[in-house]
């Protein structure tokens, strides 16, 4: 009893100040603004026609960039509840990855218009890094992902990877978690050093192509059985904390935004949130030290299951609650532009 009056007090207390916060500065008003801003752009300025709408319907790509960010808007509402957060992120994030995927099949079985630039690339993360090393140009996706990374860290592996959305499913599958042996934090170090090595060598020695797809396509495919048994069996996202060498960068760069989380002096150590991250990033240590280990990716399910309210969003110069509204608007705001152009 005393565990649930604690709760439903702090429930009350985060609707009151994200109820003050919203009427000050209105976030899905400004998650509206940022994405018609952004999508508004790529309709306006871009010589090739990135809206799905306007590939097919002429001028109508308008009409999506509206409904695109009343879609923001409605989103962001929502996530400003935790208690609605938690249960809401899993499945936009894998509605985006339907969409990146459904697209992506469409494109193969003749839909060229679904293929953003009408050429096909496997969907593997790890392309990001070594795709250009092969290839010595196209260079846009890893400056997409440094840029995002500046922005809102690490949240791109927790909210805007088309693939992690399916780790995360699979990992959701086993209702206990069972801790990763210690050397498997070595192995994405270890595949990182070979992401960008081979495609170098590889580009030096002159392989043509099919090699490389047949290299790229193995790599993904030993992800994918590592969702299927390792996450599935640990209830832990492993082929994202130990596997994806694209994960390790944004672990890095997510240093150098300025969002963290951050656990209060008052935590009572009543360990809900340890069992709630599935990046193993709230170890027994780390709630000790008060402060996430270096694979969180900012996805915010300890926040809505902190019985004591001391799990938070910090942003110098802000307070927890205007700190968690803006990185709201920033990530939902890029999940909605994704979620628009979500096509290879």
């Amino acid at each position: 009893m005393i565990e649930t009056a604690v709760t439903q007090e702090i429930t009350n207390e985060a609707g009151r100040s994200n109820k003050l916060f919203s009427s000050r500065l209105k976030p899905p008003v400004w998650s509206f603004l940022l994405t018609a801003l952004i999508l508004g752009a790529m309709q306006y300025y871009l010589p090739i026609p990135m809206l799905l709408f306007e590939r097919y319907l002429p001028n109508f790509g308008w009409f999506q960039v509206v409904l695109m960010a009343l879609y923001a808007a409605w989103l962001t509402g929502k996530f400003l509840n935790p208690s609605v957060a938690v249960n809401l992120r899993p499945r936009i994030w894998l509605l985006f990855s339907l969409a990146f995927f459904a697209q992506l099949f469409l494109g193969l079985a003749g839909f060229e218009k679904m293929l953003m630039t009408g050429k096909l690339h496997l969907p593997v993360p790890a392309l990001i890094i070594a795709g250009p090393l092969f290839r010595g140009r196209d260079f846009f996706m890893p400056i997409l992902f440094f840029v995002t990374a500046l922005l809102v860290g690490p949240a791109w592996c927790s909210h805007l990877c088309y693939l992690g959305a399916w780790d995360d499913c699979l990992s959701r599958r086993s209702s206990k978690q069972k801790e990763l042996p210690a050397y498997f934090s070595k192995i994405r170090l270890f595949l990182l050093a070979l992401v960008v090595i081979i495609p170098l060598v590889m580009r030096f020695m002159q392989v043509g192509w099919l090699p490389a797809l047949v290299a790229v396509a193995l790599f993904g495919l030993v992800g994918v059985a590592v969702m299927l048994t390792t996450s599935r069996r640990n209830g832990l996202m492993a082929h994202c904390i130990s596997y994806c060498p694209v994960g390790l960068v944004g672990n890095w760069l997510g240093r150098l935004s300025l969002f963290r989380v951050r656990i209060g002096d008052k935590c009572s150590e009543c360990q809900h949130c340890r069992k709630a991250c599935r990046y193993n990033a709230l170890s027994f240590d780390d709630i000790k030290r008060r402060r996430p280990g270096s694979t969180c990716t900012l996805c915010g399910d300890c926040i809505a299951v902190c019985q004591s309210g001391q799990i938070n969003y910090c942003l110098p110069l802000l307070p927890p609650q205007s700190a968690r509204a803006v990185f709201l608007v920033l990530i939902i705001s890029l999940h909605t532009v994704f979620l628009a152009v979500a096509r290879i």
